[in-house]
């Protein structure tokens, strides 16, 4: 009777299907607020890696800086203790500098430049460069948006921004633009910007239309001065501890679930760039066009500047990119 017991048993566990096994929890994290794209679009990702890996992943996405700022879950890939996160490429740039290229003050003529950069054998060779420096994988590029100037008052000339304190990322590249027009850049953590703004610790901040309004950075500046002066990318990056325990066949769905969900995220920051010029004028805000040829003019003189990390050719083959 024991043995037919202990048969019965081993028959019925083999009968349980594969996807009714113990998953396999990752954790997903980044520092934007639960009501941007880049958070909806992670949680369809989770939902849809958990459906194409028949149940043995299960991605939990944690938003708001709930796991650390930029530079901790950054770090946190390498130690294992994050393993996807969304950062800005100009943070995975540390670990390798080229890769910084894409990001710099108008460097960009307009959105299909950035397009056409995106899907570069150039934009490849930086990642490239960065997996093998870090181990971590770039498995999506995603339209962050043209990043603009919120302050109190009106800003038309780079003259203006003369001393003025404004919050940056803290990030290298993000100083290339005050510092060209004699601003004073002053790195704040995302999450302490709305304070430092309201208590004037800070004149002014630069962002993407929907990440001002995510973040209500409109309510202490008021003023949105569409400078446009970087046009911003995320990167989606898996950490290399689990890159490299996936089978070629989960590498291969990871990839295409979060470049599908990239591809939806940036359809919807287009969509929202394009409504909130008006939208935010409906909200009491004040929408400064600028003319931005002054402010690219003192940009470009600092492209190939000394302390560039980029080679004049990786310089001109974007610029040449149609």
């Amino acid at each position: 009777m024991k043995k037919l017991l202990l048969g019965a048993l081993a028959i019925a566990a083999l009968a349980v299907p594969q996807f009714a096994r113990a998953a396999e929890t990752l954790q997903f994290a980044h520092v934007y607020e639960t009501s941007e794209p880049y958070h909806k679009w992670a949680l369809w990702a989770a939902d849809e890696i958990a459906k194409r890996t028949d149940g043995r992943y299960e991605v939990k996405v944690f938003p708001a800086s709930s796991l650390g700022k930029e530079t901790d879950i950054n770090q946190g890939l390498t130690l294992g203790t994050v393993d996807i996160i969304y950062t800005g490429t100009n943070f995975a740039a540390r670990s390798y500098p080229p890769l910084a290229l894409g990001t710099a003050p108008y460097m960009f003529r307009d959105r299909a430049h950035w397009e056409a950069y995106a899907g570069s054998d150039l934009f490849q060779e930086l990642a490239s460069g960065y997996e093998e420096a870090t181990g971590n994988e770039i498995v999506a590029l995603l339209y962050y948006g043209e990043r603009h100037v919120t302050s109190k008052t009106p800003i038309d000339t780079p003259e203006q921004m003369k001393g003025m304190k404004i919050r940056v990322p803290d990030a290298p590249m993000y100083v290339m633009f005050p510092n060209a027009v004699g601003a004073n850049p002053t790195p704040i953590a995302f999450a302490e910007v709305y304070l430092a703004l309201q208590q004037g610790t800070v004149d002014a901040q630069e962002n993407p239309l929907p990440t001002i309004l995510a973040k209500k950075f409109h309510e202490p500046t008021p003023v949105i001065n569409l400078t446009g002066h970087v046009t911003e990318s995320l990167l989606t990056v898996i950490g290399a501890p689990t890159w490299n325990q996936l089978s070629e066949e989960d590498r291969k769905i990871f990839t295409e679930v979060l470049q599908e969900a990239a591809a939806k995220s940036n359809a919807d920051i287009v969509a929202a760039e394009e409504e909130l010029v008006t939208g935010f004028e409906k909200m009491g805000a004040t929408v400064n066009k600028v003319d931005r040829a002054p402010f690219r003019e003192m940009v470009m003189k600092v492209h190939l500047g000394p302390d560039v990390p980029w080679s004049k050719d990786q310089y001109d083959r974007l610029q040449a990119l149609q």
